[in-house]
């Protein structure tokens, strides 16, 4: 699978009574259960998180919200597998959902033994598919750098 969407709402039933909005570290979790869940598809079998970065907030979630986590492969490679998440929110009467955040997650697949495992080679084919790779390789190296 090179892609997947988790939408579900905000929980208050998590959070204290007076909490207006979800805590950013929530917010991770849900990348990180989405990245988990695409790069294990991909790769058929358990993975590991390596490295979440550029997470960049822009918009609050509020406990009750709509919530969309949309995880996508952007390529893979040995036991790699590099992947967009995008968080969006609204209201779950209707109407458009808004950018809440962004980020770049690199998961590992591991064997039984937790030890890194081949998995099926992903290149890109569209131009939107190549470009989206080419900015999370530049983003990579950027932070590796860093």
């Amino acid at each position: 699978m090179q892609s997947i969407t988790l939408r579900f709402l905000a929980s208050h039933h998590t959070m204290p009574a007076s909490a207006a909005r979800i805590p950013g570290g929530t917010v991770l979790h849900w990348v990180d259960e989405a990245g988990f869940a695409c790069a294990s598809a991909w790769a058929r079998g358990p993975c590991i998180t390596q490295f979440v970065s550029g997470a960049n907030f822009t918009r609050t979630i509020r406990p009750g919200d709509l919530v969309e986590v949309h995880a996508r492969l952007a390529y893979a490679h040995e036991a790699t597998l590099n992947l967009v998440v995008e968080v969006r929110s609204g209201s779950v009467q209707g109407g458009p959902l808004h950018d809440v955040m962004h980020c770049v997650a690199t998961y590992t697949a591991v064997d039984a033994d937790e030890l890194p495992r081949h998995v099926d080679k992903w290149v890109p084919e569209t131009p939107g598919d190549i470009a989206l790779a080419q900015r999370v390789r530049a983003h990579l190296d950027a932070a590796r750098a860093a």
